[in-house]
């Protein structure tokens, strides 16, 4: 009982205590004054025994009210938590599975869209009726097929086999009491294997532990790096493992114990201690006395024991956090994907409104160049790059933040540096009347292009510049857009754009002068 309810029931018990002791001295000097009438005297012991009778029972009722609501607390957490647990979680993999859904079906890439529309179907079942699923992960040769052989108790698979013999995941079922999911045992090619067969075998493994409810991460000694990076890896994205040392049979019980406490300590802080497990798969034959070849039985009791703890107790928390797992995953894929098809449109749309200003200045030339001179050019395109980000904008507000923008790329020097760069990259052997118009429509081309790649990353981040703000990003997208394998298809695009018709306006002016 918590301490301030033991603390009332001594309280009230004293309080009890006291007034009966007062009501009985009070009432029996009342009584020997009301002698000289039976009657009254008899009449105020009644009212005394009623009185503490009443106090006594309103106490008992107290106490009684309390273990009541004791036992309804326990009874409810008993009955509520266990099942508020998994249901919250498959809501919420539920609710994102929509979520990822919606966000797929704006993918334009027809083949792309119906590839991960049929991924979320498959995740949609598997949380509707789906399996646990518990895979074997490790290195060539460590001995899972021969663990999966164990726990399976036959053979599924060819044991003592050569590194590289399963080249795909090799799935079997198997059904545990108590556990109404049927549990699927998915059996991996080995990781670390060399050539480019190896490689793809370890991408093919990466991809269904990433999958898996439970991963057996299976090694028969001491963790190497190489093997110690992948497994926390997946750990760091939510994987459930048991660590499996194989092959225990091979060594010493000092041995065996000594690597047992290297792999708790390597793997302190996201594997538990109870969770790194000495197994003995396929054991070593056994010469016996009389020349008698005996097979041991495999040892895998811990394993299993851990395991069926493990599915039973967690099990449809494991495959709800794997679906929401698998959906955020999914989800990632579809948003870079719409966020690359976004991109694409926008980079059309600079390219479009760049020439554009290049025309405006070019036709109208100007002392200098000045990008507040095509703010209209560039508030329509920065209400159309809006647009593509779902982003209702006015002209009114497009117009405010090219001029912002612009006010930020003349106070940082750009239009200085960026008519050095067009200047030096622009060889023409033309007139100065043109080289000049070329530079200033060029370069106004240049910083079009600069203001509207910067507005991508602002849309890109939810109307956001970041923490450097609006400098940062121009900055960026100006070291970004002076390399030299940019400027020379750039430029190579101004001369058949901004230079040509140039030459063409300026040689059919010289045939209108009379001779």
């Amino acid at each position: 009982m918590p301490v301030p309810r033991l603390v009332t029931l001594i309280v009230g018990l004293i309080v009890i205590l006291a007034l009966s002791l007062w009501l009985i001295d009070s009432l029996s000097r009342l009584s020997w004054q009301l002698s000289y009438s039976p009657f009254l005297g008899n009449l105020l012991v009644f009212l005394l025994v009623v009185l503490i009778g009443l106090l006594i029972a309103a106490f008992v009722y107290y106490v009684l009210e309390m273990q009541k609501g004791e036992r309804k607390k326990r009874t409810t957490r008993k009955r509520v938590t266990p099942a508020e647990i998994p249901a919250a979680r498959s809501e919420a993999a539920s609710s994102t599975l929509k979520a990822v859904q919606q966000q797929v079906s704006q993918i334009q890439d027809e083949v792309t869209r119906q590839a991960l529309l049929s991924k979320t179907r498959e995740i949609e079942a598997n949380l509707r009726q789906g399996e646990i699923q518990v895979v074997v992960f490790g290195t060539g040769s460590a001995g899972k097929t021969s663990l999966v052989n164990a726990i399976m108790g036959r053979m599924v698979g060819r044991v003592d086999a050569p590194m590289g013999t399963t080249t795909a995941g090799e799935t079997y079922c198997l059904r545990l009491k108590g556990l109404e999911r049927k549990i699927l045992i998915t059996d991996t090619p080995g990781i670390l294997e060399a050539g480019v067969a190896g490689t793809e075998r370890e991408q093919l493994a990466r991809e269904l532990a990433t999958e898996a409810d439970l991963l057996l991460f299976v090694v028969d000694n001491d963790l190497r790096r190489s093997e110690y990076e992948p497994l926390r890896s997946l750990a760091e994205i939510g994987k459930r493992s048991l660590v499996v040392l194989n092959k225990i049979d091979l060594y010493t019980d000092e041995d065996r114990e000594a690597i047992l406490a290297r792999l708790r300590q390597r793997l302190k802080g996201f594997v538990s201690v109870n969770d790194v497990i000495a197994v003995t798969a396929n054991p070593q034959p056994i010469e016996l006395e009389g020349g008698e070849i005996c097979q041991p039985e495999p040892e895998i009791l811990p394993l299993l024991r851990r395991m069926a703890a493990i599915l039973r107790a967690e099990g449809e928390d494991l495959v709800a956090d794997n679906i929401l797992l698998q959906s955020l995953r999914l989800g990632e894929e579809a948003r870079k994907l719409i966020d690359g098809q976004r991109r694409r449109q926008a980079d059309k749309i600079v390219e479009r409104y760049q020439w554009i200003g290049a025309g405006v200045v070019s036709v109208t030339p100007l002392p200098v160049v000045d990008l507040l001179a095509t703010a209209a050019v560039n508030a329509q395109m920065v209400v159309e790059i809006g647009r593509v980000y779902g982003c209702d904008l006015n002209l009114e507000r497009g117009r405010e933040l090219a001029l912002s923008l612009a006010k930020t790329i003349a106070g940082l020097g750009i239009v200085k540096g960026a008519i050095q760069l067009v200047t030096t990259a622009l060889q023409l052997n033309v007139s100065t009347f043109i080289i000049g118009r070329a530079i200033q429509g060029i370069t106004a081309a240049y910083l079009t292009r600069i203001a509207g790649k910067s507005f991508i990353e602002y849309f890109r981040n939810d109307q956001d510049w970041g923490d450097g703000g609006m400098t940062e990003v121009v900055q960026r997208q100006f070291q970004l857009n002076k390399r030299d394998e940019f400027i020379k298809a750039f430029i190579q695009d101004a001369i058949a754009r901004v230079v040509q018709p140039l030459r063409e306006q300026e040689y059919q002016e010289e045939e209108k002068i009379p001779d």
